[in-house]
């Protein structure tokens, strides 16, 4: 039961960051990582998503799991202004 544990306080952590901006850094494999800065939009209960600009001025949002952070595939950085925290 420790996983779920785990899992519980990575989602309870990041609901307290709804809204604010974020640095999504992503394991997209192959020694690929891809960097995008966003907006923590909302968080369900096995995904959050969030919203990132295109160059066009579009915006599509991202979906990720809570064992993504886990796993360290995804690692958030909580900004506020333009101070990192996390």
């Amino acid at each position: 039961m420790r996983g779920k544990e785990v899992l519980s306080a990575i989602k309870n952590d990041i609901e307290g960051h709804i809204g604010e901006k974020v640095l999504l850094k992503a394991n997209s494999g192959r020694r690929k990582v891809v960097v995008k800065e966003g907006i923590l939009e909302k968080t369900y209960p096995n995904i959050f998503v969030v919203r990132v600009e295109g160059n066009d001025n579009s915006s599509r949002t991202i979906s990720y799991s809570y064992s993504d952070i886990l796993t360290k595939t995804v690692q958030l950085v909580y900004k506020k202004g333009n101070v990192a925290i996390g």
